[in-house]
């Protein structure tokens, strides 16, 4: 496995969706590769960073478009 093939395959590992003949293959590299085991390190850093991030909320007019727009949706009768 080259470093161009790791990384197309990091998502993969991740997800635990890597078929049984690209696991091994994949850990092997990363178990020899500095730059990948870097890479591979950089890319957890930033999916663990990004999950602690607070959710993004609704601002106050967009939220009472929408309530306006759903209870409009809910009062209508299908014809």
């Amino acid at each position: 496995m080259n470093c161009d093939e790791f990384a197309e395959l990091v998502t993969a590992y991740l997800d635990d969706a890597l078929d049984d003949s690209s696991r091994p293959l994949f850990l092997d590299h990363m178990a020899q590769c500095s730059g990948c085991t870097g890479y591979y390190g950089q890319f957890t850093t930033t999916i663990t960073v990004l999950g602690e991030l607070p959710a993004p909320g609704l601002s106050a007019k967009t939220r009472s478009h929408l309530l306006t727009a759903f209870r409009e949706a809910s009062s209508e009768k299908p014809e």
